[in-house]
This record gives C-alpha cells, sequence and structure tokens, in this order.
C-alpha cells in the first residue's frame, strides 16, 4: 500500500470554551474526496461551521471548523478521516501503489437477530449502540408479536472489519445488554451471503400515490406556514467572468445538518472537481457557500444547458434533502423517509438513528420497520418504512410526527 502520514490529519482543540475545533487535513486529492470527508464528518454529528478547501488538482489542503458533542471520539475520527485520504504514492505518480485504481471490496454483510421484550424506545437504544460501535445498518426488519416480544434483524456492515471475531461479536453482545437489560432474550450475529441479504428486503413496492407526492421534483411552496417541511429555496448562481479556468457557483440558504454533504455528493455524483471554495454561517439559520470548480475534463461549465441541470439538481438537494410523508396504511399508520443514495451505493448517515430519537421523544412506540432500495426515475433512493402502534394510546397527530422527524433530520430547533 501507499504510505499515508499519521499528520495527513490534524485535529486542533479550542484554546476557549465555545469556540469550535479545527481538522486540518493535508494530502492528495481525488474527485469526491470533500463528499467523502464531509460524510464521515457528519457520521461522527459534528456541526461544521466553516470550511477553507485549495487544491492544485494533485494535493488539497482543507480546514473544517466544527462543533463537536462531549462524548465525541476525536481519535476514531481522525483515524476515519485518515482512511478516506488517498495514499500518497498518488501524488508521486507511482502506479504500484494504486490502490484506489482497483475495484473496493464489498464489505462482509452480517446479520444481527435480537430479540426482546418490548418497550418505548427500544430501537432508537440499539440503533445508538449500533452507531457507536461503526456497525452500518444497510437493511433492518422489526416486528412486534402479539405477545409483546420484538424480533430485530439488523443486516449490517462493520467499519472495523472485525464483526467475524469472537471478541469484537462479544463486545456486542455486551453492549447491547448494557443497554437493554434483562429485557434482552436472546442475540445472535452470523454472517450471511447477497442472497440471503437480498430475500431479507422484501417487495420492494410503493404506491403510485406515495411515488408521487414524495419523489415529485417541484420546488416547495416556501410560503405555506402550515407545512412541516417548507423553507427558503436556495439562491444558486454561476459565474465564469472570475476565473479562466473555472466556474464560480455562489450559494446562499437556510443551514441544515448535512449540508455541505448534500452538496459535496452532488458535485460527486456529477464528476466535478473543486479547486477552491469556502463556507461560512451567518447567524444562526442562514449560510454562504462559494466553490470554482471545473469539470472532470479540466475545463469550466459553459454549456448553458449543464450549467442548468447542476443548478437544477442542487436546488432540490438543498430544498430536499430527505422526504418526509406520514401516511394511512388501512388502519395504521406509516411513516416513510427517504434519501438519495450516491453512486457509490453510500446512503445517508444516521437517518434511521434520527428517526427512532424522533419517535421516542414523541413516545410513540414502533410496530414494524424496515429498510429498503428502490429506482425511481434514474435515482436510487434509500426508503426507511415504519408502522406505529396505534395501539399505544398516543395522540400525536400525522403532522406532528412529521414535523418532529423533519426538524430532527434537520436539526432545526
Amino acid at each position: 500500500m501507499g504510505i499515508l502520514y499519521d499528520d495527513a490529519v490534524i485535529i486542533r482543540q479550542p484554546e476557549a470554551e465555545g469556540e469550535p475545533s479545527v481538522i486540518t487535513v493535508n494530502c492528495p486529492d481525488k474527485t469526491g474526496l470533500g463528499c467523502d470527508l464531509c460524510r464521515i464528518i457528519l457520521f461522527f454529528g459534528l456541526t461544521v461551521v466553516r470550511i477553507d478547501v485549495s487544491t492544485d488538482g494533485r494535493w488539497c489542503y482543507i480546514v473544517f471548523w466544527v462543533v463537536g458533542k462531549p462524548n465525541t471520539r476525536w481519535g476514531l475520527l481522525k483515524k476515519r478521516l485518515i482512511g478516506a485520504c488517498p495514499c500518497w504514492s498518488l501524488a508521486s505518480g507511482i502506479s504500484y501503489y494504486r490502490d484506489e485504481l482497483q475495484s473496493p471490496k464489498l464489505p462482509d454483510v452480517f446479520l444481527l437477530k435480537i430479540c426482546c421484550h418490548d418497550r418505548r424506545g427500544f430501537l432508537h437504544d440499539v440503533t445508538e449502540v449500533l452507531c457507536e460501535l461503526e456497525l452500518t445498518i444497510k437493511r433492518v426488519k422489526v416486528s412486534t408479536t402479539p405477545d409483546g416480544k420484538v424480533m430485530d434483524l439488523f443486516f449490517v456492515t462493520d467499519t472495523r472489519e472485525l464483526l467475524h471475531t469472537n471478541k469484537r461479536k462479544e463486545d456486542t453482545y455486551d453492549h447491547l445488554k448494557a443497554v437493554l437489560g434483562d429485557g434482552m432474550i436472546s442475540c445472535e450475529i452470523d454472517m450471511v451471503g447477497p442472497e440471503i441479504t437480498a430475500c431479507a428486503q422484501g417487495p420492494l413496492f410503493l404506491s403510485d400515490t406515495i411515488t408521487e407526492d414524495m419523489f415529485n421534483i417541484e420546488p416547495l411552496n416556501e410560503d405555506d406556514q402550515d407545512d412541516p417541511i417548507a423553507f427558503k429555496s436556495a439562491s444558486i448562481s454561476m459565474d465564469n467572468s472570475f476565473s479562466p479556468s473555472h466556474t464560480l457557483v455562489q450559494i446562499v440558504c437556510r443551514d441544515h445538518k448535512g449540508l455541505l454533504y448534500d452538496v459535496m455528493r452532488t458535485l460527486k455524483d456529477y464528476n466535478i472537481q473543486i479547486s477552491y471554495g469556502r463556507f461560512t454561517t451567518k447567524g444562526k439559520s442562514e449560510c454562504e457557500l462559494d466553490l470554482f470548480i471545473m469539470q472532470s475534463d479540466g475545463k469550466k461549465i459553459v454549456d448553458p444547458s449543464k450549467q442548468n441541470a447542476l443548478t437544477s439538481r442542487l436546488q432540490m438537494e438543498l430544498s430536499r434533502p430527505l422526504r418526509v410523508a406520514v401516511v394511512s396504511r388501512g388502519p395504521d399508520t406509516e411513516l416513510l423517509v427517504a434519501n438519495h443514495v450516491e453512486l457509490t451505493g453510500q446512503g445517508r448517515p444516521l437517518v434511521f438513528y434520527d428517526i427512532t430519537l424522533a419517535l421516542k421523544m414523541l413516545n410513540r412506540q414502533i410496530f414494524s420497520a424496515e429498510i429498503g432500495r428502490y429506482m425511481i426515475g434514474d435515482r436510487e433512493w434509500e426508503v426507511y418504512r415504519v408502522l406505529l402502534d396505534e395501539g399505544d394510546g398516543s395522540s400525536v397527530s400525522k403532522k406532528e410526527i412529521e414535523k418532529m422527524v423533519w426538524k430532527m433530520l434537520m436539526s432545526w430547533e
């Protein structure tokens, strides 16, 4: 493998209380690096308040100003950021070490099967443990039996790639037992093949009504104050007069959790290189983003149709990065949340965590839950389907559920 020095990522803690931590990344460049780094930062629950990006196409220098949490695992964060950086041999031109040019190995998938007595907030507590252990949920099937027991099937991958070892399995069991206590009846972890994962996913069916309502590309009516997910559209402009070789993209919009990830993911999917960028927040809600970009051929974007396509996609991603709906499913209530999947197959981090936390705060009990992948139009979506228990005596309305879930996903007060 290529050599990557430990100082490729430097994390400096604030000198005074209330100031942000500073993460500096100094490594070889690659298209989509910003997206990969922002995804990791989002996974660790950090809020980015400022960013500076500079690159010459071969080497990049990125500085993140972030606000962490008391339990942020800074050492592990640094390790994950270093793992996302290309190896140093790419900048030296040594082709022998170019591992990135090879097809990445698909991670092993494990089935975590938990049987326990049901209680409110159970699913969120399990999800929180899995996130802390860096176990990524790929699929989940949760069902409640008439006698008050819950059978959870989590299909997960392990960021640490150790779940095949007895020590890692025992560690996972101990963490779950510490949270669930005597309520946990059994816990099993086994490696499964892709055919088992596919069968467990079940039929991928969404009604035409749901598809039309959730996945339409029409802009939201920002003047509709009764709509819990309506907010001001982003202002996006492109200009080719500031640089002989780059297109300047300027974005002014309302901030939300994962905003930088949404922008970087879009540019990565379009195979667009960022040469210089700056992101700053204004007050508690507004932010500005200036990006000097070029196409994969090293040229600026001058074709009006390409400019319009990129602008429209950015507008959609920033106004509706996720889709949320609460619908009637016969006599029951179903919560649906959907997000785009990167072209690399990566889904958005912590979506299921936020959904279960919002429902726990509303004191709404979950009867069953599923995660599936759907091809709608020319995009792949990750869809979370949560069937709520109507016998829990809750008086929370559908609109209140939708509003709370949306605010949790966006990190809005």
